[in-house]
């Protein structure tokens, strides 16, 4: 394994020399990483239609267009989120005045997955330049050409001293792991992250591990069915699936259930027609690994639609499995890929009961038209972040910062939640020279007294 300590300190050198804390330069660096994706675009699409098989148009909507949008509202903001900001300070501490700086950690590590390997990569270095930081980049070795493309965009626009791709395999990223960074940004599996908090706790450094889970998606028995099919359909199998986001499984109403899955089989059939593998459209699973370990999910239950595969393609097609429990394979952990699970519920609190009995999902989907249910579900399940009559859509807003809770994730990103992931708050105390007060001082006269007056 290579010693990346040379490429580490060369950026540690960098960051010392001021340039990044100059809120022009960050503006400028998010500019030109702007322009590189706008000039590159075919380029991206092309990558990703090699390495996932993905429609210009899922490559555009969930790689490009949503970083294009990131890098804008950054750029806007980045001015006042860079300020030194004033807060109270208390009465015992009259005459001063309290204010936060963010300043950036240093050199941050971003390991990126593979599902999104542009995005994925590009959203959270958005936010550590905008911070102020130095990066490395170790983007996924599953998706080579996306990879490569990004070592080249980013190499021969950005001197490797202030942002560098380093490419490889799960040794590279070890290697990485073993030298001493300032701040590790990891997406990816839960058991991986357990890895990443581990190898980071040898250092103390700092982490936000955006992970995944079983997340579920509940409709009650007065959700607009037609509408919820289509919207659930287009959050589970876009990316095939491979979203840690995407609707893990479905909790339905028994009153609603065989209307509910009417209105899905249509809405699926409406998106990816007759026969998705044929079309040549539809995202490929990224691996044979990952192939095998889904088609043996497709055994589970009974098969309500889809359950086609094809290993030469790496495909499998929209698939909607029923008589499933929670003790069938494809319950025990996060599936990441176009099958969908559907399990039936008569009580609110009891399957309430049954998924806080697992560990907290990152994302939760409640179709309802009732506040009261609404309001239920949500206080009575943790979980990262989500939405009410819609799936996956909440990504999207540089207004919601994403993230997980307990084994879902640490941290949050996206709009501002990316310049704060990224950014230590200093706490600092402008005290006056113009008076001093006496109370302070143990040699006071009644010290403690007046004190008490102050502090009770």
């Amino acid at each position: 394994m290579e010693n990346y300590a040379d490429l580490i300190q060369k950026q540690r050198n960098f960051f010392t020399q001021g340039k990044t804390k100059d809120v022009t330069f960050r503006i400028e660096a998010l500019r030109k990483l702007r322009s590189i994706i706008k000039q590159h675009e075919q380029e991206l699409m092309d990558a990703l239609k090699a390495d996932l098989n993905k429609s210009e148009f899922d490559a555009y909507l969930t790689e490009i267009g949503i970083l294009l949008e990131e890098i804008r509202f950054t750029m806007k903001h980045l001015k006042k989120w860079a300020k030194p900001r004033k807060v109270k300070s208390s009465l015992a501490q009259i005459g001063s005045k309290s204010y936060i700086y963010p300043e950036a950690y240093g050199v941050a590590l971003i390991i990126a997955p593979w599902n999104y390997p542009f995005q994925l990569a590009i959203a959270p270095l958005i936010g550590a330049i905008a911070a102020g930081n130095c990066a490395i980049l170790k983007p996924s070795e599953l998706t080579p050409q996306t990879s490569a493309l990004l070592s080249k965009l980013i190499s021969s626009h950005f001197p490797e001293e202030y942002i560098s791709v380093v490419e490889g395999d799960a040794e590279t990223s070890t290697a990485l792991l073993n030298e001493k960074v300032d701040y590790i940004f990891f997406t990816g599996s839960v058991p991986v992250g357990k890895i990443i908090m581990e190898a980071a706790s040898r250092h103390l450094t700092p982490v936000t591990l955006e992970l995944g889970g079983k997340s579920p998606c509940i409709v009650h028995e007065d959700a607009n069915l037609k509408l919820a099919a289509k919207r659930i359909a287009w959050g589970k199998y876009i990316n095939a699936g491979q979203t840690c986001v995407a609707p893990d499984y479905l909790y339905v109403h028994s009153r609603v259930k065989e209307d509910f899955l009417k209105e899905l089989k249509q809405a699926i059939h409406e998106l990816y027609g007759d026969n998705p593998i044929a079309s040549g459209q539809f995202t490929r699973i990224v691996s044979e690994k990952h192939f095998s370990r889904l088609a043996k999910f497709l055994t589970n239950g009974t098969t309500i639609h889809g359950g086609r595969q094809d290993l030469s393609s790496l495909s499998i097609e929209p698939t909607v499995l029923g008589n499933i429990d929670w003790n069938d394979d494809v319950m025990q952990d996060e599936i990441f890929g176009p099958i969908l699970p559907v399990l039936v519920y008569d009580n609110l609190s009891t399957m309430i009961g049954e998924v806080t009995a697992r560990p907290k999902p990152l994302a939760l989907y409640i179709f309802t038209e009732s506040e009261g249910v609404q309001n239920q579900i949500l206080s009575g399940i943790s979980f990262g972040g989500g939405c009410i009559n819609d799936t996956v859509y909440h990504l999207s807003s540089p207004y919601l910062p994403f993230g997980g809770v307990g084994e879902s994730g640490i941290g949050a990103y996206h709009g501002k939640g990316s310049f704060d992931v990224f950014s230590h708050e200093k706490s600092i105390l402008k005290q006056t020279t113009r008076f001093d007060l006496p109370f302070r001082y143990p040699t006071t006269k009644d010290a403690l007294k007046k004190v008490k007056l102050f502090i009770k």
